[in-house]
């Protein structure tokens, strides 16, 4: 199974917020539907993010919630208008896709998972991207696809899955690779996924596979 780099999971005094609002949200617990804007620190790495969930939005960035609030943010949508992406992004920051945020929990029972570590894969387009937002990346697969599990925003546990060109491209294929990726993280440890939403084909993979929706983000990596 994955070892101590990846396993993230819990509540401690050192957590960010927003990583404690997401935990939250995974056990059933989430934030009011107030319209509210909620403005942090960026986390780790400097990414600044914009957090959605049902009626209330999270904000990592260098900005002050007066200034985003003037900016028409709020927490039914307006927190995501473009301005506010390329005010918090500056000029030449880098602004992420927009994606749904799933979560599920681990699936290890202590034993071996059953993907192999992958040390060949180091140019994969997925490794290469992963190794861009998340540290302590593992890299696992197997004949149909490669995975890579990671630290990644506000600290939290990330998975993400790509089918490999020859293998067969189904839901099935995809959820059974997500599965065996969930098998290398313990139980009480939460795998939070972000998908494209026109990635239709993911999207239905991760949900078969247990995936629960909490809400949407996009990354933003600031112009320094």
């Amino acid at each position: 199974g994955i070892g101590a780099p990846p396993r993230v999971g819990g509540h401690n005094a050192g957590m960010h917020p927003l990583r404690t609002m997401l935990e939250d949200a995974a056990r059933g617990t989430f934030p009011p539907v107030d319209g509210g804007v909620e403005v942090f620190e960026p986390g780790d790495g400097g990414h600044a993010a914009i957090v959605e969930f049902t009626g209330h939005a999270v904000v990592l960035a260098e900005l002050d919630v007066a200034t985003l609030t003037r900016m028409g943010a709020d927490g039914f949508g307006g927190a995501s208008r473009p301005e506010i992406k390329l005010a918090i992004a500056g000029t030449g920051g880098l602004i992420g896709c927009h994606d749904a945020v799933l979560v599920a929990s681990g699936l290890s029972d202590g034993s071996p998972g059953p993907l192999d570590v992958r040390t060949d894969l180091d140019d994969h387009p997925r490794v290469v991207r992963s190794r861009a937002h998340r540290r302590d990346i593992v890299v696992l697969g197997d004949d149909t696809g490669v995975a890579t599990i990671g630290a990644g925003l506000v600290g939290r546990t990330e998975l993400s899955v790509e089918l490999l060109a020859g293998a067969a491209h189904s839901t099935a294929v995809g959820r059974a690779l997500i599965e065996a990726s969930l098998r290398h993280v313990p139980s009480d440890v939460f795998v939070w996924a972000q998908i494209s939403p026109g990635n239709a084909a993911s999207l239905r993979a991760f949900l078969a596979a247990g995936f629960r929706p909490i809400g949407a983000e996009t990354l933003i990596l600031p112009a320094r």
